[in-house]
């Protein structure tokens, strides 16, 4: 039997809602209830607890996105489970397309080595402020980078204490001495060695991260990997990503044919020289770099954040490894997965074309502004019209709010939103900030719009 479900809405979406569910041609039975008032975006748990005079014989009931409340009690109340639907009634299709295929981002198969590159000249205590704050954004490993002529005193301490916290530690630095102190110091890998230094590995059980002899030398890593198997002693190869312009391309190649020749040997992709040394958004360069690990199974990457518009490195690597490891063990495109990595742009940013729009601002009728976007600009509308302008300064006039400034400043807040959101192509949803993904910082300090707001001004959009 078909499972029924139970739409709880608002008068003024209630014929969108059921226009949208006639179109889906669902496998699942329906009734729509408008529970008695006019804005499904008001509704709370505890209103259909008082409203709802039935459940009509659902299976479960959907409520809309902004329902407020706790739906756990309201599920045990009624006796079946009740679920908030999509914010935007537009997403219903959507949503229940991605109920049946909800991807696992749990797992993932490469390893994030983060570098703090300039280890020597910053004190221990920064040290595992930073390191902490790599793993909180997803990092594995913690790389400690030497740098070229400048003494490293704390390096042992650095290890130590890093180990005493818990952390898996690489040791970074071409000069042997380093490498030595920081194996002999407890560091579970040494980056780099090469064919004329693997003799360091002998001496110390860190496991070693081998590059060419000399750039693009593949046959003296074919030489170490060799001593390596030789010895059943654990490592990984880095064949050395290239930056765009300077072999960026020609080291894919590299990548590529160390694969091929070593199907089963575990390697490394250093992220960092693209995503450092590009002045481009960084959430897609690791999506792409992500896909070739995928593709090449490449284990380990290292990534660095220097650059202040790499700052979200680390974070971006982690959620991209995500994606591609859910896309492979499906078979599928990475897309629909997660919109994490989509900062700037939306795959649907304009669920309502100026014709709804105009549809729904016929129907209002008192003075709260309601804001909304669509291919054509922003638009801004209540019981006395509808304006409609790409540049908000336009649609100041309209508004009759110069004696209100608690409400001219809201309303600028909401109207500059749905600019950006306009013209970068991003959802806007009226009363919530724009969300970037992993382009924000995991903490965030937001301000309640509403103590600004006075009555009148609530975003009413349809559900």
């Amino acid at each position: 039997m078909a499972e029924h479900i139970l739409f709880l809405t608002g008068s003024l979406a209630q014929k969108q809602l059921r226009s949208i569910l006639e179109k889906m041609q669902p496998e699942f039975t329906y009734t729509v209830h408008q529970l008695g008032l006019k804005v499904a975006a008001l509704m709370t748990a505890e209103m259909i607890a008082r409203r709802l005079p039935q459940t009509f014989g659902a299976d479960r009931i959907i409520v809309p996105g902004r329902c407020r409340g706790d739906l756990d009690a309201l599920s045990v109340q009624l006796g079946l489970p009740v679920t908030r639907g999509p914010e935007e009634l537009k997403d219903l299709p959507q949503f229940f397309g991605k109920a049946a295929q909800k991807a696992d981002l749990s797992q993932y198969s490469v390893k994030i080595f983060a570098e703090i590159v300039d280890a020597p000249n910053i004190s221990v205590d920064e040290i595992l402020k930073r390191a902490f704050y790599y793993q909180q954004n997803g990092a594995d490993v913690i790389d400690i980078g030497c740098l070229p002529s400048t003494d490293f005193p704390h390096l042992e301490d650095t290890i130590r204490s890093l180990k005493q916290e818990g952390f898996t530690v690489s040791i970074d630095s071409l000069v042997a001495s380093d490498l030595l102190r920081g194996g002999k110091a407890g560091a579970d890998y040494m980056l780099s060695l090469h064919e004329g230094t693997l003799w360091i590995a002998d001496e110390v059980a860190a496991t070693p991260i081998i590059i060419p002899e000399n750039h693009e030398d593949l046959a003296s890593l074919d030489r170490a990997i060799a001593l390596m198997q030789a010895k059943n002693r654990p490592f990984i190869v880095d064949p050395i990503l290239d930056p765009l312009h300077f072999g960026f391309t020609k080291s894919i190649v590299r990548y590529h044919n160390v694969r091929n020749n070593h199907p089963d040997i575990e390697i490394m992709l250093g992220v960092g020289n693209i995503t450092e040394l590009t002045h481009a958004d960084t959430a897609g360069m690791n999506a792409l770099l992500l896909g070739i690990c995928s593709e090449l199974n490449i284990n380990h990457i290292l990534a660095t954040e220097v650059s202040r518009h790499a700052c979200r490195a680390v974070k971006e690597a982690d959620l991209a490894r995500r994606i591609l490891f859910a896309a492979k063990q499906h078979d599928t495109l990475p897309k629909h997965i997660d919109p994490g990595l989509m900062a700037l742009h939306e795959i649907s940013p304009f669920p309502y074309t100026l014709a709804e729009i105009t549809e729904l601002a016929a129907s209002i009728k008192d003075p709260s502004f309601r804001i909304q976007t669509s291919t054509e600009g922003v638009h801004i509308f209540n019981r006395d019209g509808l304006h409609t302008a790409t540049d908000p300064f336009a649609l100041f006039p309209k508004l009759h709010v110069d004696n209100d400034g608690g409400h001219a400043f809201y309303l600028g807040v909401e109207l500059a939103r749905a600019e950006i959101a306009w013209q970068l192509g991003k959802r806007f949803t009226q009363d919530q900030a724009l969300t970037w993904g992993c382009a924000t910082a995991q903490t965030e300090t937001h301000v309640d719009l509403h103590s600004f707001k006075p009555a009148g001004s609530t975003l009413q959009k349809p559900q």
